[in-house]
């Protein structure tokens, strides 16, 4: 006999743990654009007063760069003196990475009230109707109250993908800044420069100051930029830099910082995304004033995981996060200039969506034994990413994609032993491995390392 009784409900998320598995299974796409859904949750939250940032609001959009940048604006205000707030996408390691006050990632306890804030706000109250979010829209909403709530004096937000459509876009920056713009999730935001620069663009503010720091831009966000009265800033414009073996020179519009030392952050393009820093800086001086000695110490004293980061040892270790063909060819360059190595051997992971042909190409000279995981794509055809072996890319044959954790080929690698390992990964496949960047791990059975992180979206 059957219980006519109804379930009892489920009991709801408490950890942060919780939540997040919560959000996973709330909507029925990872990515959906538009700000209509994740605007109504907003405005319901706080009792109908939404979020509402107390200070200055510095957004940041682009290819790539824009964890560097975020960093890099960051210490420098932190050294200034000012108590920041952060919010960077994805995470590393732990999802409290992606948020952080005064250069500290924020404690689980205090986003599992934020996630429950949402919550409430979602499910609406009062006759308003459920809205479903996605993972990104809901966590973005309870990251950004728990920065808001800590009552910071300065704000700083990367954008998660594209500009005019993502959540973090629901809240009008002072200043915004356009680093790199390069070909990237084509499939949401177009299938060239032009349009993907016209999306990203979308984070300008009329009368408000835009620094781009792409040596070309596309002539779309140029006009976008003329058409809404926003004040730009360009690098070889407007701002530029200059530099020698030993220490570099920026120059802006009322602003300029000579000897320089080289920021913490290695890689030749890390000058180009702290040239675009400073220049937001210099935008925002009169609101938020910042000595020359905390630029120096700012940019001294930042630290950005798995940005080319060199794990001393033998072999030597390189760390990339380098995932499509603009961050590739950089990651080229930055080893090129790093000496000679005998032998080098990469490792190189992206989703299966990216440009692998272009990827494959750059890094022919030196790309000596590479695998790659199998891993599924965001939509059909589902696809096993592929392997480099000599000259030549080769697709994994499987019926389907492997699950986490990842499946190696050809590993590890046949004697003699490297001089140079390099591992560059999407950061959606890193933050499974970042327990292992973090304690420079060598073992080279990556499914056996016991450093793993458990698997996050």
């Amino acid at each position: 006999m059957t219980d006519p009784r109804p379930p009892a409900p489920a009991a709801p998320p408490q950890s942060l743990d919780q939540w997040l598995a919560h959000c996973e299974r709330l909507h029925p796409k990872s990515i959906e654009m538009g700000l209509d859904r994740v605007r109504t949750v907003m405005l319901r939250m706080n009792g109908g007063r939404g979020i509402v940032p107390p200070c200055p609001l510095i957004t940041v959009a682009g290819t790539n760069g824009k964890g560097s940048t975020c960093a890099m604006l960051e210490s420098i205000y932190r050294h200034a003196g000012y108590r920041t707030a952060l919010y960077t996408s994805p995470h590393l390691v732990r999802f409290e990475e992606r948020a952080q006050v005064r250069g500290e990632p924020v404690a689980a306890a205090a986003l599992a009230a934020a996630f429950a804030e949402v919550e409430r706000a979602r499910l609406g109250e009062g006759g308003q109707a459920e809205v479903s979010l996605s993972y990104f829209e809901f966590s973005t909403l309870a990251i950004v109250q728990t920065l808001v709530a800590a009552q910071p004096e300065v704000l700083v937000l990367e954008i998660g993908m594209g500009g005019r459509l993502d959540a973090v876009n629901l809240w009008d920056a002072d200043c915004a800044i356009i680093t790199s713009i390069d070909l990237d999730h084509m499939e949401f935001l177009g299938p060239d420069r032009e349009t993907i620069g016209l999306e990203k663009a979308g984070v300008m503010r009329s009368g408000r100051p835009v620094v781009v720091s792409d040596p070309l831009p596309p002539t779309s966000v140029l006009e976008r930029a003329r058409a809404l009265g926003a004040e730009v800033r360009r690098i070889g414009v407007d701002f530029q830099f200059t530099g020698d073996r030993q220490q570099w020179n920026w120059s802006g519009r009322s602003k300029r910082y000579s000897g320089l030392a080289y920021p913490a952050l290695r890689g030749a393009n890390q000058l180009q995304n702290a040239a675009g820093a400073l220049a937001a800086i210099e935008a925002l001086h009169p609101r938020l004033p910042v000595t020359a000695q905390a630029v120096r110490n700012g940019l001294a004293l930042v630290q950005w995981p798995g940005r080319f980061q060199i794990v001393p040892g033998q072999p030597v270790l390189v760390l990339d996060v380098a995932h499509n063909p603009h961050s590739v060819a950089a990651l080229v360059q930055n080893l090129d200039a790093q000496g000679y190595f005998p032998r080098t051997h990469a490792v190189f992971g992206a989703m299966a969506d990216k440009d692998l042909a272009r990827c494959s190409s750059a890094p022919a000279r030196w790309w000596s034994i590479g695998t790659s995981p199998i891993c599924p794509a965001r939509a059909p055809p589902r696809r096993p990413i592929c392997w480099r072996a000599g000259r030549r890319w080769r697709h994994a044959r499987a019926a389907a994609p492997a699950p986490m954790p990842m499946r190696w080929r050809r590993w590890p690698p046949p004697a003699p032993p490297p001089t140079r390992l390099i591992e560059s990964w999407s950061l959606g496949l890193s933050s499974r491995w970042g327990r292992c960047w973090s304690t420079g791990c060598r073992v080279w059975r990556p499914h056996t390392c016991p450093h793993k992180a458990p698997a996050t979206a």
